[in-house]
């Protein structure tokens, strides 16, 4: 018999589309499944001003059409004015703003040094009712690669949260049992996305057999323990916890190079590579919360009126090894195991 399962048309909470051509040959991927997605606003230059954000979603538009609706942010720097950021958030230009700890990851070089700095925007940001993105990981080079999420929680997360508690936060792309204990361990204003990679490798697949940079993203895939603990997060039900894909192409020349680029391109299959996981893990009917309901909820937006529909195959789905971009081919994700599901 042919199962399928039906959900109202899922959002992704954290996305990236770049610009030029590889947003011309990346957009529709996203497009095509989703109703929404909160833009990533890390661009060269980044997308700092509420013009900046909304020259930027015309450019989108202009590739997607009006089926697919891109949810600005901005780019949080020391020189961020609150009245701009307000302005913007009332007027509907932007959505939310993203904190990039400065060199945290791909453009993120403008981002911030001094957290005490930006007491004044959070607190406007705080009153305006505007979510703030959190990149959890410091910088500080004495800290290993594989601690710096915890350590961001503790040392920049926390004590924001602390003075600012009306601030409503997003940890973005948790990849730790740290993480997950921690939005846990907090009633309100707290919310954390999931990625589709991290629910589906852990570090041994970027470096068992020899380096794998498809699977080399930030922050980087932890111990088997972590994979396990987000797998749990998000087949819970727990509606602090939401599907944010951080989607990010580079073309093959910049991921497989001597400093290859941090990011997986995850858009194409997605949905697919979801339900065989929830499947998997007994959860299936957790899915629609997960990509459909727990994002609205946090944002505060209404459940998306449309649907997608997913039938389990008795054959797997072969999606692309590649999406051709005029800016140069952009490798799918593999995740490793056959797909019996796929979007209709």
């Amino acid at each position: 018999m042919t199962q399928t399962l039906t959900i109202p048309r899922p959002d992704d909470w954290h996305l990236h589309l770049r610009d030029g051509a590889m947003l011309a040959g990346i957009a529709p991927e996203s497009a095509r499944h989703f109703a929404r997605a909160i833009i990533m606003p890390n661009l060269v230059p980044p997308v700092v001003t509420g013009a900046d954000a909304a020259a930027y979603h015309g450019r989108i538009r202009a590739v997607t059409g009006a089926g697919f609706t891109p949810l600005m942010t901005l780019y949080l720097t020391e020189a961020t004015d609150p009245a701009d950021l307000v302005a913007a958030h009332a007027q509907g230009i932007i959505t939310a703003v993203k904190l990039y700890p400065a060199g945290a990851t791909t453009n993120s070089a403008s981002g911030v040094r001094d957290f005490d700095r930006m007491r004044p925007v959070f607190e406007a940001m705080a009153e305006a009712g505007i979510p703030l993105l959190c990149h959890g990981e410091v910088t500080d080079p004495e800290i290993d690669i594989f601690d710096r999420e915890a350590v961001f929680i503790d040392r920049v997360l926390d004590p924001i949260r602390r003075r600012t508690p009306a601030l409503r936060v997003v940890m973005e792309h948790i990849t730790t049992a740290d993480a997950v204990a921690y939005v846990h361990s907090q009633p309100e204003n707290l919310g954390a996305t999931i990625t589709t990679h991290h629910l589906v490798i852990n570090r041994n697949h970027i470096l068992v057999g020899g380096i794998k940079p498809h699977y080399y993203c930030l922050p980087v895939a932890k111990r088997e323990t972590h994979r396990q603990a987000l797998l749990s997060a998000a087949t819970s039900g727990d509606a602090r916890f939401f599907l944010g894909t951080d989607s990010a192409p580079h073309t093959d020349d910049a991921k497989e190079s001597a400093c290859g680029c941090a990011g997986c391109f995850t858009a194409t299959n997605t949905m697919s590579i979801l339900a065989q996981v929830f499947d998997d893990a007994g959860a299936l009917d957790k899915l629609e919360g997960f990509a459909s309901r727990n994002g609205p909820g946090f944002y505060r937006l209404p459940v998306n009126e449309g649907t997608l529909t997913l039938e389990k195959t008795d054959t797997p789905v072969i999606y692309p090894a590649k999406i051709e971009t005029g800016a140069g081919p952009v490798t799918v994700f593999d995740p490793g195991f056959p797909l019996y599901w796929r979007v209709l």
